[in-house]
């Protein structure tokens, strides 16, 4: 399982937009920007503020994806 931010960079695409403008218009560090490129997590202010940056829901730039392979069996109830 894991996070994807796929659509964020489809939408920096057609906002004719590259990361380091991101990076700029929303305050952040490049160090931010890598942790996205690398499907990481970030804090939901940085969410927030692309959000906010884009006027757009977090469903249009965040993508939960679900692995096949996951045990859920392991996980304690």
């Amino acid at each position: 399982m894991g996070f994807s931010y796929d659509k964020l960079w489809k939408k920096l695409i057609d906002e004719k937009m590259n990361k380091q403008g991101l990076q700029k218009a929303i305050k952040t560090t490049p160090r931010t920007i890598a942790k996205m490129g690398r499907d990481e997590n970030v804090s939901m202010e940085i969410l927030g503020r692309i959000c906010k940056y884009f006027k757009c829901d977090i469903s249009e730039i965040l993508e939960y994806r679900v692995e096949e392979n996951n045990d859920w069996s392991k996980i304690k109830r």
